[in-house]
C-alpha cells in the first residue's frame, strides 16, 4: 500500500516518531498543508462548462478558472472586472468596452476582445438575460485586440446589470472554445481566472485540484463581494468528493478537510460545541426551494395537475425535513422571494397552512389523472434535496399519485435533468432544486423565472402572456413601476403554475476555525481571499 506524505506525517505523530523527521521537512510539510485547502462541495463535478450547465458546482468551477467582464460587489452593484474602461453613446444604443491590462489565458496567450465577443454570443444562446441582449443587439464586434462594442437596436438600461449577473455568470472563454454551440460542452479547462485547473491531478468521482494562477493580475481595488482584487492566499484548493455525509463530517472533525458545504442539520449542535469548528452563513439572503415539473410530459403537461401540486404542498412540513430549526427557514409564496423589493401577495389564495390534500385530489380528478408514473429526481448526496424528495414521494402517494424516486448523486441529477423525453426514455417528472432569494428579484437574469418553453430552464414552462410582461421589465425605470409589473407577472405565474415553492431556508456551511476569509455571496463561494491558519 502506498502511503502519502500527509498520511506518513500523521502516522508518525501518532506513533511518537515525528522526532525522527528533520525539523526542516516538518516545517515544509506544515507550511504546505497550511497553504492547501480541502473542501467538500455539494455534489460531484461532472459538467465543467458553465454555459452548458447551470449547476452550482459547475458555476463555482467557472468562478475559479474563468474571469468576468463585470462582477457584483457586496451591495449587488455591478463593478468592472476584466473591463478597464467603458462608455455608452448619447443615444444609449452603443456600449464600448476596453479590457484592462494584464489579462492572459492559462496557456500563455493574451485575452482579446474577440474572446469576449464569442463568449457573449455563446452565453446569449441560453441565459435569459443574454437572450434579451441578443434580441436587441444590432452588432457585437471587436474594434481592436482590447476593445469591443455592443450595438443595440433600442436602449437597454439593464445591460451592465445583465453582464454582471451571478445566475449564472457570464464567464469569458477563449474564442475557439466559445465558438462551440451552447448545446456542445467545452472540453478544455483553460481560463484566465485566479486559479488553474490541474488536469494531471484530476480524479473524476474522487477529487479535483485547483492551483493558484501565479500570472494572474488582480485589480487594484479592495475585494468586495465578487468584485475588486481576486487575491489568492493559498497555493492549492482540492475538492474532495465524499458522498456520505457522516464520513464527510468525520473528516471535518479530524482536520482531513477544512470546509463542508452542506453539513446535515442533525450535526449543527455538535459543530457548535466543537472548539475547532464553526457554522457560517455565507448566503444571507437564503435559498428558495423549488419543485420544477416537466411541462413537456404527462402528467404535468396538464395545468390542473400542476395546480393540484400547488395546493398539495405543506411548506412547513418540507422545511422541517430540510432545516428543522425554525430560525433557518420560512415559507415563500411570491415568485419574487421573501426579502426583495418585488415580493408580493398577488394570486396567493392557494396557500393554506398544512396544505390542502382534498383540493389536490379534486384537481387531479378533474384533470383525468390516469396513474401515469411520476419520477422524482433524488440527489442522495445533498441532504436538503434528498430529504425533500423523499417527503414529496410520500405526500404524492397520499393522493394516489404513482410516485417513484430516482436516486443518484447530484452529478447524475444534473445529467438526467437535461432529458426532455418521457420517463420511459430516461426522462423525469419532478426536479427539486433551490435558487437564492436575492436572485428572485431579477426576472431577466434568473433562469427559473423564464417561461419561454423549450428555451426555458429545466421543466420548460411556457406562457406567452407572462413572457410579454417579463420582456417589459428591462424598460421599466422605477421601483414602483416594477412592483406593479411584478404583481401582474405573479398573478399569471401562479395561474399556469410555472413551478411550486417548497419553502425558504438558510444553509450554513461548516468549516474549521482555522479557515478564514470566506466571501459570502448568493449562489457561489469564491475561493480567493480565503486562507488557512
Amino acid at each position: 500500500m502506498r502511503i502519502s506524505r500527509r498520511e506518513f506525517v500523521k502516522t508518525g505523530l501518532v506513533a511518537g516518531t515525528a522526532l525522527s523527521i528533520p525539523s526542516v521537512l516538518r516545517a515544509q510539510t506544515a507550511s504546505s498543508e497550511a497553504r492547501t485547502i480541502r473542501m467538500v462541495k455539494s455534489g460531484d463535478l461532472r459538467v465543467f462548462d458553465p454555459v452548458f450547465s447551470t449547476a452550482a458546482i459547475t458555476a463555482e468551477h467557472g468562478l475559479a478558472i474563468y474571469d468576468m467582464l463585470f462582477s457584483l460587489d457586496s451591495n449587488f452593484m455591478p463593478r468592472p472586472q476584466m473591463v478597464g474602461r467603458w462608455g455608452v453613446s448619447d443615444d444609449k444604443k452603443t456600449y464600448t468596452f476596453e479590457l484592462r491590462d494584464g489579462l492572459g489565458w492559462h496557456d500563455g496567450t493574451p485575452v482579446t476582445a474577440a474572446d469576449c465577443v464569442a463568449s457573449i454570443r455563446r452565453w446569449g444562446q441560453v441565459n435569459s438575460g443574454g437572450q434579451l441582449i441578443m434580441e436587441r443587439a444590432k452588432d457585437i464586434s471587436k474594434k481592436d485586440d482590447k476593445t469591443f462594442t455592443i450595438g443595440l437596436n433600442e436602449p437597454l438600461g439593464l445591460l451592465i446589470d445583465i453582464l454582471a449577473t451571478i445566475a449564472p455568470c457570464l464567464f469569458i472563454m477563449r474564442e475557439k472554445d466559445a465558438d462551440l454551440p451552447a448545446t456542445e460542452q467545452v472540453s478544455t479547462n483553460i481560463g484566465s481566472g485566479p486559479f488553474g485547473f490541474n488536469e494531471t491531478l484530476a480524479k473524476p468521482g474522487a477529487s479535483f485540484t485547483y492551483d493558484r494562477n501565479e500570472k494572474y493580475v488582480p485589480r487594484s481595488e479592495a475585494p468586495d463581494g465578487l468584485s475588486g482584487a481576486k487575491i489568492v492566499k493559498v497555493d492549492r484548493v482540492i475538492w474532495e468528493n465524499i458522498g456520505d455525509q457522516q464520513t464527510a463530517f468525520a473528516a471535518l472533525q479530524s482536520g482531513e478537510i477544512d470546509y463542508l458545504e452542506q453539513p446535515p442539520v442533525d450535526f449543527f449542535s455538535e459543530i457548535e460545541s466543537d472548539p475547532n469548528l464553526a457554522l457560517q452563513v455565507l448566503n444571507k439572503t437564503g435559498q428558495d426551494m423549488y419543485m420544477r415539473m416537466n411541462h413537456l410530459q404527462k402528467p404535468f403537461d396538464n395545468v390542473k395537475v400542476r395546480r393540484a401540486m400547488l395546493h398539495l404542498i405543506d411548506q412547513e412540513a418540507f422545511m422541517r425535513v430540510v432545516s428543522p430549526d425554525p430560525k433557518y427557514s420560512n415559507i415563500v409564496t411570491s415568485i419574487f422571494g421573501t426579502g426583495t423589493h418585488y415580493s408580493n401577495d398577488e394570486n396567493t389564495g392557494w396557500y393554506k397552512k398544512g396544505g390542502d390534500l382534498e383540493k389536490a385530489k379534486q384537481l387531479l380528478k378533474e384533470a383525468g389523472y390516469a396513474g401515469e408514473k411520476v419520477v422524482i429526481l433524488q440527489p442522495t448526496n445533498i441532504p436538503s434535496s434528498n430529504n425533500a424528495a423523499q417527503l414529496l414521494a410520500a405526500t404524492l402517494r397520499q393522493i394516489a399519485v404513482n410516485a417513484e424516486l430516482a436516486p443518484s448523486d447530484w452529478g447524475g441529477v444534473v445529467t438526467r435533468r437535461a432529458n426532455k423525453g418521457p420517463v420511459e426514455n430516461g426522462g423525469w417528472s419532478i426536479l427539486i432544486t433551490s435558487w437564492s432569494d436575492y436572485s428572485c428579484s431579477d426576472p431577466i437574469g434568473t433562469p427559473t423565472l423564464a417561461a419561454n418553453g423549450e428555451k426555458a430552464w429545466y421543466g420548460w414552462p411556457k406562457n406567452d402572456e407572462y413572457e410579454v410582461l417579463r420582456a417589459k421589465w428591462a424598460d421599466v425605470d422605477t421601483v414602483e413601476e416594477r412592483k406593479a409589473l411584478a404583481r401582474k407577472m405573479q398573478g399569471i405565474w401562479w395561474d399556469f403554475v410555472g413551478d411550486v415553492r417548497l419553502g425558504q431556508f438558510v444553509a450554513p456551511i461548516a468549516r474549521r476555525k482555522s479557515l478564514t476569509g470566506l466571501i459570502g455571496m448568493p449562489e457561489v463561494v469564491p475561493m480567493w481571499n480565503m486562507q488557512n491558519g
